[in-house]
């Protein structure tokens, strides 16, 4: 918004960092609010400069500080921040004459383009430079709600509830293409290779949480279009640790649409009624290998 007592926040969304300037005159009533009143974020970060001329202070954090959140949309990144006043007394320490606040901040970014010639760093190479037979593959991993309408807002869980996992892939005019993860572990760092961690799909795409007594882990069947693969796995924690924060890292593949799905291109789920591992689309032989444990990786 301009700078103005009516719109007395203003964003600039930057490549690499977000710019909010508020104008003290926050409620447009003339009476200034202190600046030590304001913070940035959930980390309450303190403004960078002020500028006593024009009753303005700013804020400059990078996208990811200040306790910023990072939701990913087929199409955009949306950096997720707030602006927060909150009065203390002065003079007399027993009032206030203000309301505390929070302005939400939201900068969103293209997923398939360039922010700007050089906004892609450290090594990235910009999408427009590459030759159209070299096109890159978008790949998300996000939680979703319990009916896969939208992606889930909290990350937070309780023991006995579902996680409800959805991978796609997006490409701009390539063959058709379907969508498989052929492994996805949970450590407690981003890491995937520390240690404790816990592999619940493995083996080129066998759901092998779902083979665990009083689990309902399973691929959903069939599929809402090729390039998305939707699963559900039972929430769990580590045994013997309080952290509460589980990472988990995917890996995620494609094969062309009109490929018939194969022992290392599969999506297989243990059917505990039938005790028998069944795949999303293909046939049951596909599957057999989850069972014996000698999947080929490749193919």
């Amino acid at each position: 918004q301009a700078m103005a007592p009516l719109h007395p926040v203003a964003v600039q969304c930057q490549e690499a960092q977000v710019v909010v300037t508020v104008h003290r005159d926050l409620f447009g009533t003339g009476r200034l609010v202190r600046a030590a009143d304001l913070s940035l974020g959930s980390a309450s970060c303190l403004p960078l400069s002020q500028n006593p001329a024009e009753s303005t202070v700013t804020f400059v954090a990078g996208l990811h500080e200040c306790g910023s959140t990072l939701q990913m949309t087929p199409d955009s990144l949306i950096y997720k921040t707030s602006l927060s006043y909150k009065p203390t007394p002065s003079g007399n320490l027993v009032i206030v004459r203000t309301n505390p606040v929070v302005v939400p901040i939201e900068c969103h970014y293209p997923r398939k383009s360039n922010v700007s010639s050089n906004a892609i760093r450290p090594t990235w190479a910009p999408f427009r430079s590459t030759l159209s037979a070299e096109e890159r593959l978008m790949f998300s991993l996000r939680l979703m709600d319990d009916d896969w309408s939208m992606e889930r807002l909290s990350n937070g869980f309780q023991l006995g509830e579902s996680l409800h996992l959805q991978a796609d892939v997006a490409s701009e005019g390539h063959v058709p293409l379907r969508l498989f993860v052929d492994d996805c572990v949970a450590t407690l760092s981003p890491d995937r290779n520390s240690s404790p961690r816990y592999t619940f799909i493995d083996l080129s795409g066998c759901l092998v949480d779902g083979r665990a007594d009083d689990t309902t882990s399973a691929f959903i069947s069939p599929r809402p279009r090729q390039e998305t693969l939707q699963f559900v796995v039972d929430v769990f924690k580590f045994a013997g640790d309080d952290r509460n924060l589980i990472y988990i890292t995917c890996h995620l593949k494609v094969s062309p649409a009109d490929q018939a799905p194969n022992p290392w291109n599969k999506a297989c789920s243990f059917n505990k009624a039938s005790s028998l591992w069944a795949p999303v689309e293909g046939t049951g032989d596909i599957c057999s290998c989850c069972e014996t444990g000698n999947c080929p990786t490749h193919g």
